[in-house]
């Protein structure tokens, strides 16, 4: 008798769901745990609050009494935590079932509710593990994007609450590729960079954000007898467009936004569906001046983008420096 194996690979599918299910909902049931605590400890702390050193003492003998039972987790740092997890989130709706205790862990760490609350909607939207939380919040996302959007529509997209409607609102400049593992002071070629980004392709997908899909690498045109080789190609489902990525480990030139605007210039004539929006070309380079971006370009547009590349996360006070050149330059062109 033949037996399909089919149903074999189903069942195991089922036990692992049912696992990864078990799993969260323990985990969940736990969180819950450390917010009861926090609450009930903060409930005791208001009425010992003529005491300016009840806090402080409460913590200590808590854990005091509770670690030698119940072990590490009822330490004194540990129990900070459950009474600055119930104050961060004093609603216990709000507590969401979506992330586990470590990604409540690392976003007690934010202090700006906004920025909090974004980095909560990514998780859910994109189920992020605590890992890839540290890696954006480490990259600092929420103050990349906020260097070319308002604060309330990078909130809204995070929310789900409207679609992007510019690729602008998207795409990061810089991007932080230092899960490459390439380094600065190495020497090293386009096809390097490019091998890399493939063989990291699923870090690189959540640099680039939401709704990338791989299509395509070196895919290779031919225009009346000539060749030529698109480094990337990529899609995006919520702009419902493709996404062309050139490589340049160089500074950039006025010449490589032409071959860029040629090839998004191939793509809408030739690859794109009517029901599909105009093709976006971003230049991934070492270096570029925005000045000549800005004048290689027609002054409506919004199919081309040059985004440095970093192989390294910025310290904090890189990023403020950062953010400043940024706004002093918004501020020269804006003159």
């Amino acid at each position: 008798m033949t037996i399909n194996q089919s149903v074999i690979t189903d069942i195991k599918a089922i036990i692992l769901d049912a696992k990864d299910m078990a799993v969260r909902l323990v985990d969940h049931e736990r969180t819950k745990m450390y917010w009861h605590i926090g609450q009930r400890i903060f409930e005791e702390e208001q009425d010992g609050k003529d005491r300016a050193d009840y806090g402080n003492y409460l913590t200590r003998f808590i854990a005091e009494q509770l670690e030698p039972e119940y072990g590490s987790g009822f330490s004194k740092r540990q129990v900070e935590l459950f009474r600055q997890f119930y104050r961060t989130f004093p609603i216990a709706n709000a507590v969401r079932s979506q992330l586990a205790w470590t990604h409540y862990k690392m976003l007690l760490r934010i202090e700006d509710q906004d920025k909090r609350d974004f980095y909560i909607a990514e998780v859910i939207k994109n189920n992020w593990t605590t890992r890839q939380l540290e890696r954006q919040v480490n990259s600092s996302l929420w103050e990349r994007l906020l260097m070319s959007n308002q604060k309330e529509s990078v909130l809204a997209l995070a929310r789900n609450e409207k679609e992007p409607s510019d690729a602008q609102e998207i795409i990061k400049d810089p991007m932080y590729l230092e899960f490459l593992g390439l380094h600065r002071e190495a020497s090293y070629y386009e096809k390097d960079l490019e091998q890399a980004i493939i063989t990291h392709l699923h870090d690189f997908l959540l640099e680039l954000g939401n709704g990338f899909a791989f299509v395509a690498r070196q895919k290779r045109l031919h225009i009346e007898g000539d060749e030529f080789f698109i480094d990337l190609v990529f899609y995006n489902r919520l702009l419902k467009c493709f996404v062309i990525i050139e490589i340049k480990t160089a500074r950039l030139t006025h010449q490589d936004i032409g071959q860029l605007q040629m090839y998004v210039n191939y793509y809408d004539r030739y690859e794109k569906k009517d029901f599909e929006n105009p093709t976006i070309g971003i230049l991934l380079c070492a270096e570029k001046n925005n000045a000549v971006v800005k004048i290689s370009l027609p002054e409506n547009n919004k199919t081309i983008f040059a985004s440095e590349y970093k192989l390294y996360l910025p310290s904090e006070q890189q990023l403020i420096e950062e953010v400043k050149k940024e706004i002093e330059k918004q501020e020269i062109e804006n003159k």
